[in-house]
Order: structure tokens, then C-alpha cells, then sequence
């Protein structure tokens, strides 16, 4: 069975339109340790959504998990981890953070609770309301 997360990249930084433009690209450079836990617990298959953080606060799409547990390639210390991503889908209606805040089932999810954290689990049950949320 497939597990769900949420992934949060600044859109200056590296945005929906930028993996887009590589077709695959790794998800680098996290430094917390709960993060840390979620990229290892990652498998080939799994799906998450891909959030704008700082600019937008908005969920823009799915990525699929291509390749799972390895190591940051910009960690020179060996113990950061990594995945690679692929585009899936890009939602027509970016769910916004205030949207999900103001869904009540919504309230124990992982980007609301540990707002700090960069890469989140998701319930099943999250992942289908959010997409719900998408349809517009």
C-alpha cells in the first residue's frame, strides 16, 4: 500500500514549473530530523503533494516518489537523506493553507499541526479530502 506525504519547497528556490521543466528531480537539502524520518520512510510509488512554502502557501500538484532512500547529494556529512520526484499531476485549483485551516477534518493534519515541518505525512483520509479540495 502506497503512503502519502506532503513536500514543501519555496517556489523561489525550486518550484512546481522547475521540476516540471527536469522531469525528475531530488528532493535535497532537508535538515530536520522529523523530515529526515519521512524521506526514509518514502517508497518508489508513493505520492505526495507538492506545496509553495514562504510564497503562495498553496498545495500546486502530485509528484510521485521515483527513487527512494538516498543520500543527499548536498550533504557532505552523509547522514541527510533524499528522494527523487516526478511530476503527476498539477492541480487546475491550488488548495490554499487557509483553505485547509479552514476545513475542521483537516485539523489534526501534519502541515497544520507542525506547520514548521517541511516533509509531512498524510493520512489517506487527509489525501482525499485535499484532492476533493482540488477539484475546485
Amino acid at each position: 500500500m502506497a503512503n502519502y506525504w506532503l513536500m514543501k519547497s519555496e517556489p523561489f528556490k525550486y518550484s512546481w514549473d522547475d521540476l516540471v521543466a527536469e522531469g525528475e528531480g531530488t528532493w535535497d537539502g532537508v535538515r530536520n530530523y522529523a523530515a529526515r524520518l519521512n524521506l526514509r520512510a518514502m517508497k518508489v510509488g508513493d505520492e505526495a503533494f507538492f506545496y509553495h512554502s514562504r510564497e503562495g502557501l498553496e498545495i500546486v500538484g502530485i509528484v510521485e516518489i521515483s527513487v527512494d532512500d538516498i543520500l543527499d547529494p548536498t550533504d557532505e556529512t552523509g547522514k541527510w537523506a533524499a528522494v527523487k520526484v516526478k511530476p503527476k499531476r498539477k492541480f487546475d485549483h491550488p488548495v490554499t493553507l487557509k483553505q485547509i485551516k479552514a476545513e475542521p477534518k483537516l485539523a489534526e493534519c501534519e502541515l497544520v499541526r507542525l506547520s514548521r515541518l517541511s516533509v509531512a505525512k498524510i493520512t489517506p483520509e487527509e489525501w482525499k479530502i485535499i484532492c476533493k479540495m482540488a477539484e475546485g
